[in-house]
């Protein structure tokens, strides 16, 4: 069961949505069932959060990555493009004043 349960959260997904009560929640049933022993169970609770933690990283820099490609493909403006445009309106107004 120890097994099965490292490889389902292997993929990640499940890992990264799981709070550490749930993990918790889930050590103590494999610990009832004589899977782990009870010395075991806060060293695999933390283990299985940080493997969450880490998916979770992994998926918002997917998320991110993704987002920014596509962005890029529609052509559309960023906050850095509208910021610079700005401030090269702003300094083109300065300019025509001074004329």
């Amino acid at each position: 069961m120890k097994e099965l349960i490292n490889k389902a959260f292997s993929i990640g997904l499940g890992l990264a949505v799981a709070s550490k009560e749930q993990v918790e929640k889930l050590v103590d049933e494999l610990v009832k069932k004589g899977e782990i022993k009870k010395s075991e169970s806060n060293q695999y609770v933390e283990e299985l959060v940080q493997k969450g933690n880490m998916a979770r990283e992994e998926i918002s820099q997917i998320v991110e990555e993704r987002t920014r490609q596509l962005i890029q493909s529609l052509n559309i403006a960023t906050k850095d493009e509208i910021k610079e445009l700005k401030e090269r309106i702003i300094e083109l107004e300065k300019s025509k004043e001074n004329l």
